[in-house]
């Protein structure tokens, strides 16, 4: 068996034009520009690259962007000052605050402070909450991509044991719970799992999103499953020469693909999903905030 590639990169740019067809019509008949701010404290290279493709495919779907970059040493409470600030701002229908924040900062806190409504990451407690007991919420980014390609491949998830592997706050628990919602079987497995390749193994459905190259090989995989590989991870490459390096998932991909049924590539997965599913998230907020029905397909 040779298994399908779930194309996340192609996936997301559909995402994207769907997103620009619904600002386009916000704009139209309302009169309403969705708006995203990004906050960026210190000079972090990848966070800085991500920001800036942030801040190029919010203006491409033709929404506002708002970019705040302040200096590493910036005070909790003038953070604190600047999200209540875009709390108020009308105009803001979308905040991230873009993490890892510099070691004098409480991210907690900071993410907490986030208007719920406002939280396009998802990360804020309440949202966590609402998440958690099947209600309206702001979902995170990652997870929800997952969720799309998952949908979009395998039609009704209902009655599928999927296993999670990885417990993280940003994609392993909210992964669970919004695979509970499409009535899975759900399993979220972690690094002191017994038995882990048997656990593994029974799932129609793989997530693996525990940040350790490679962890997953072919023989753990149900042959026919589908798996999601969440991991983005830089390991050697001396075939290409000294001092280079590649990107590889969490998964083996060249051994779980000889037995999966689908599977997401690394690059080119699951990444490209998440910048797509923040620009959604940002236009659901804007149509919440405004009493106007949610645009179907962008949310969970």
């Amino acid at each position: 068996m040779t298994a399908t590639i779930i194309d996340g990169k192609a996936f997301a740019a559909t995402l994207r034009e769907q997103v620009a067809a619904h600002v386009a019509r916000l704009k139209a008949d309302h009169g309403i520009t969705p708006g995203l701010a990004v906050v960026l404290v210190g000079e972090d290279p990848a966070s800085q690259v991500y920001v800036r493709n942030k801040g190029r495919q919010t203006l491409e779907a033709g929404m506002q962007s708002f970019e705040h970059k302040l200096p590493a040493e910036t005070s909790e409470a003038d953070l604190l000052a600047l999200v209540e600030r875009l709390n108020a701002d009308p105009a803001v229908h979308g905040i991230l605050v873009q993490l890892p924040l510099p070691d004098h900062m409480n991210a907690d806190a900071v993410i907490n402070a986030i208007s719920p409504e406002k939280d396009v990451d998802g990360f804020h407690i309440s949202n966590v909450g609402l998440l958690g007991t099947g209600q309206k919420s702001m979902v995170p980014c990652t997870p929800l991509g997952c969720l799309m390609m998952l949908r979009d491949q395998l039609g009704s998830l209902s009655g599928l044991d999927a296993v999670v592997i990885g417990r993280s706050n940003i994609v392993g628990k909210p992964m669970a719970q919004l695979l509970l919602g499409e009535s899975c079987t759900v399993t979220i497995a972690h690094s002191r799992t017994k038995n882990l390749a048997e656990v593994v193994r029974r799932a129609d459905i793989v997530v693996a999103a525990v940040g350790r190259p490679q962890m997953v090989p072919g023989d753990w995989i149900k042959p026919g499953a589908t798996v999601i590989d969440v991991g983005i991870n830089r390991i050697d490459a001396p075939e290409k020469g000294e001092g280079k390096t590649r990107l590889v998932g969490d998964c083996d991909y060249d051994s779980c693909a000889e037995v999966a049924g689908a599977i997401t590539p690394v690059p080119g997965g699951v990444g490209p999903m998440t910048i797509a599913c923040l620009l959604a998230n940002t236009v659901t907020a804007c149509c919440r905030a405004n009493g106007l029905a949610e645009p179907e397909g962008l949310t969970a």
